[in-house]
């Protein structure tokens, strides 16, 4: 995921704004092939695996069955993209065509997803070394083939795209070599068809979140124009940092999260379990004005250094976006009971409601907003997101929590983000240094008893 900050030099350097917002749109379309390829078995090959994990020539079969149930979904997607792909595309896209990006990003789909559903078998194999190996080739080699496609096909398309999928296409074939050397060749579906009780409303599920997520861009291209789109996204992929991290901490203490309320007779929230989702909200609440005050910065000496001055419109949506995150910390709180509880089956019917009102937002929004009606609907969508889920699942889950550290503190900082950010002209060095200083004070006042109790002296010593 590391490659999508990493390259943004690269992208900046050699793709103009529209031609950046029409590659965003076609990676987005590739994100969505992956999922449907996927079939969500990245998620139920968790669970399953254990089932079988004691008969290891039933695991065999399931694992090799798996991979081979996703190599015949992929031929059949291929198959009915290349007859109807066109069609799809002119009907629903004016922005972009089916030959040749659309059906390369339709073969980058099915590579990453092999790769993404062999991710989730090395981790509950508990096989870390392969696992970081693994990861380590696939970065190495998609900003490899990336970069070389960007330098020998400038200010186009097919560098980038063609690069993506030569190193996916390597990634994902050199998985199944593996999987099919170790499990052998197999296809029992009556197995893997005991999945699919799980996998259905779950797929269903992954396809609303990709629509919540990324489906903004296409909705802002056809109100606008491409460039706004490239702009919109190289904003968005500059604070995927914060995001990276605040999914890597909640990854570690979420298995803590979820034995705990294993263990309750009464499912509820508790001083412990608050305690991981309020250290949460305390490290957004520092990371979003540091990035804010810090990413302006080394973006405007790359655009100098690059002379692409069209990106500098990029600088000023920055803080917008990182409000997002501040209104984010409160959703991972309340989605937790839904995975506590393991209560999916009305989340695609939740989600429905949820990205029906971002995308009706958007369309109000943006043609008298452009890229800001956009972000004003995300801060809509993640209101509703919120509340839906909280009194979706309160009568099953007690739900208590700090109400200033979960939400007054990271409210103040949006609001006092968007209130300023306006008047900063010509001044937003001083004014981001004051959000992070508004930070600090937040933090401190929320936690002023905790800190009552360290004993200064000791640390210091």
């Amino acid at each position: 995921m590391a490659s999508a900050i990493l390259l943004l030099p690269a992208y900046i350097e050699y793709l103009p704004t529209e031609v950046y917002g029409e590659l965003a749109l076609y990676m987005s379309f590739a994100l969505l092939i992956q999922i449907l390829v996927t079939y969500n078995f990245d998620q139920s090959v968790y669970s399953y695996f254990h089932d079988f994990k004691h008969d290891k020539k039933r695991l065999h079969v399931f694992i090799s069955s798996v991979f081979s149930f996703i190599l015949i979904l992929s031929l059949i997607t291929v198959v009915v993209f290349s007859l109807v792909g066109s069609w799809i595309f002119e009907n629903v896209s004016k922005n972009m065509t089916f030959y040749p990006y659309g059906m390369l990003s339709v073969v980058s789909g099915v590579f990453q997803a092999i790769f993404k559903v062999n991710n989730s078998l090395q981790q509950t194999q508990e096989k870390a070394t392969s696992f970081l190996v693994n990861n380590l080739i696939s970065f190495s080699l998609i900003a490899t083939f990336t970069i070389v496609g960007l330098h020998l096909f400038p200010n186009d398309l097919i560098g980038p795209i063609a690069g993506r999928l030569i190193a996916v296409a390597i990634s994902g074939i050199l998985v199944l070599i593996s999987i099919y050397r170790q499990h052998g060749v197999h296809f029992d579906f009556n197995l893997i068809k005991s999945t699919f009780g799980f996998n259905h409303p779950n797929l269903l599920y992954q396809i609303m979140q990709w629509i919540n997520l990324t489906f903004d861009r296409y909705v802002l291209a056809p109100f606008i124009n491409l460039a706004a789109v490239g702009i919109y996204d190289l904003a968005s992929k500059c604070l995927q940092s914060i995001d990276f991290i605040l999914s890597g901490l909640y990854a570690t203490f979420i298995p803590k999260v979820l034995g705990i309320t294993a263990l309750q007779k009464e499912k509820k929230s508790t001083l412990e379990i608050n305690r991981y989702y309020n250290g949460l909200t305390a490290v957004t609440i520092l990371l979003v004005p540091l990035s804010v005050f810090a990413i302006p910065i080394v973006l405007r000496f790359l655009i100098q250094w690059f002379d692409k001055p069209q990106y500098l419109e990029v600088i000023q949506w920055i803080p917008y976006i990182g409000v997002t995150y501040l209104l984010r910390c409160m959703r991972f709180y309340v989605a937790m009971p839904y995975a506590a509880l393991k209560y999916s089956k009305p989340l695609p019917l939740f989600y429905l409601l949820i990205v029906a009102s971002k995308i009706g937002s958007m369309i109000l929004l943006i043609p008298l907003y452009g890229i800001q009606g956009v972000i004003i609907a995300t801060w809509i969508g993640y209101v509703v997101e919120i509340l839906t889920l909280y009194f979706g699942v309160r009568k099953r889950f007690e739900i208590m929590f700090n109400v200033f550290k979960l939400v007054a503190a990271p409210a103040v900082m949006a609001i006092v983000i968007i209130v300023l950010e306006p008047l900063a002209l010509g001044q937003e060095i001083l004014i981001h240094l004051g959000y992070i200083l508004l930070g600090f004070t937040l933090l401190s006042w929320a936690y002023r008893n905790e800190i009552r109790v360290f004993q200064w002296n000791k640390i210091l010593r």
